[in-house]
């Protein structure tokens, strides 16, 4: 006999899953059900988001501002460790949920509900990254996922459900797509997607909606320069503005010029491989100029070692593991490679591509006096002859040994 619950905290964004979810939990455990919307700057996804709560069965709608949270506390430190689930996807839905999840909790302890209920299917990753958040602040909160309960099978099946409890839904069976959005990306997966043979019409109506194909964009290019501070964005083309306006500016230019669209087929933590499309404007543009700056300021070994972190970086950020100490003690790594990454990149944006257009920085470690080809006075080339000579050493050695086996084997 499953565990009852008084009142449930339900992680609500207005989609399909959860707008059904109400209807459901209120059925199943005839509890008070409380929705919770994170701000994690999906725009006009929220418009009207309280009526249908509540109009579906929700005592009350909370509409969490956490867009500068989750841009300075999660996608910066991300940004900066270079971080990239198998080198390519930039981890859109991944560090959204942790900063949702945290507060879920205290709205859980303020209303003092016994259980926080989540939309996430037995599939897919986010139901592991909303639930090791919650037990990191609240390890005896009841947790009910309905996707491991109910009999519903499918987003069809879901559509049914809502269609016969008179639920208003913004898609319909064509445009089915399962999508999430916030400031820094949106994604698409399901339909024509779930066969990686196809390939994804972006010219389709409301498939794209951050951007346009790169087919799609100008045939001049846009520029932009990047400020940056100790590894922080901090202006945009000499106008000093906070990390979530600058992103919001980056995505509106990266858009127009068919920036930052990927078609990639991932590994779910849960063991299965899932097609997605991303679209990652804005992010995209962040991470290419903080990696040009990087490649000035960073020294060799430094940046190397850096490369390594960035993968379990990525990993522990993909697998929802936010709140452990391994990740705390990673970002405090990656704090301390910051330190000189200041200085200023200038990007050409043009047809999906991303062309560097100079960089400087007073912490450049670039000197143009040792790299030059011509005459200079600071480096004395005869030192490359002690300097070969020491570093092939061991070849040197072992191929000695070599010639004195094989002269013993004759």
């Amino acid at each position: 006999m499953k565990k009852q619950y008084k009142k449930v905290v339900l992680a609500y964004s207005g989609g399909l899953d959860t707008s059904i979810i109400i209807p459901w939990l209120k059925e199943n455990y005839g509890c008070e059900v409380i929705a919770a919307a994170g701000d994690v700057g999906q725009g006009a996804e929220l418009e009207g988001l309280e009526a249908k709560a509540i109009a579906t069965g929700a005592s009350k709608l909370y509409v969490m501002d956490l867009v500068d949270e989750f841009v300075d506390d999660y996608i910066i430190p991300t940004m900066q460790a270079g971080a990239k689930y198998e080198g390519t996807y930039l981890l859109g839905t991944s560090f959204a949920r942790p900063p949702i999840a945290k507060k879920l909790v205290e709205i859980a302890k303020k209303e003092g509900a016994d259980a926080i209920c989540h939309g996430c299917t037995g599939k897919g990753n986010d139901q592991v990254r909303f639930e090791l958040a919650i037990r990191a602040f609240a390890p005896d909160m009841g947790i009910i996922a309905p996707w491991r309960e109910w009999d519903i099978k499918s987003r069809e099946e879901e559509i049914d459900f809502a269609e016969a409890h008179h639920v208003p839904l913004k898609i319909n069976r064509e445009t089915n797509y399962s999508k999430d959005k916030n400031l820094w990306h949106l994604s698409h997966e399901g339909l024509d997607l779930e066969d990686p043979a196809n390939e994804p019409d972006y010219a389709k109506p409301g498939f794209l909606e951050m951007g346009v194909a790169p087919e799609q964009a100008p045939d001049t290019p846009s520029y932009v320069t990047i400020h940056f501070e100790k590894g922080k964005p901090t202006a945009l083309d000499g106008v000093a503005m906070k990390a979530s306006e600058l992103l919001k500016k980056l995505n509106a230019v990266g858009g127009a010029n068919g920036v930052g669209i990927i078609d990639i087929v991932e590994n779910r933590l849960v063991g299965m491989k899932s097609r997605g499309v991303y679209e990652t404007p804005g992010g995209t543009i962040l991470y290419f100029a903080h990696e040009q700056l990087e490649m000035l300021c960073l020294d060799k070994e430094t940046a190397h070692y850096k490369a390594i972190v960035a993968q379990k970086f990525a990993d522990i950020v993909y697998n929802g593991q936010w709140y452990t100490p391994l990740r705390e003690a990673l970002s405090a790594f990656v704090e301390k490679t910051q330190e000189t990454v200041t200085g200023d990149v200038k990007l050409k944006l043009y047809k999906g591509n991303i062309i560097p257009a100079g960089t400087v920085s007073p912490y450049s470690l670039y000197s143009e006096e040792l790299a030059t080809f011509g005459e200079d006075s600071v480096y004395d080339q005869t030192d490359a002859a002690g300097f070969i000579h020491l570093f092939g050493l061991p070849l040197t050695v072992g191929a000695k040994l070599k010639e004195k086996w094989q002269t013993k084997g004759e």
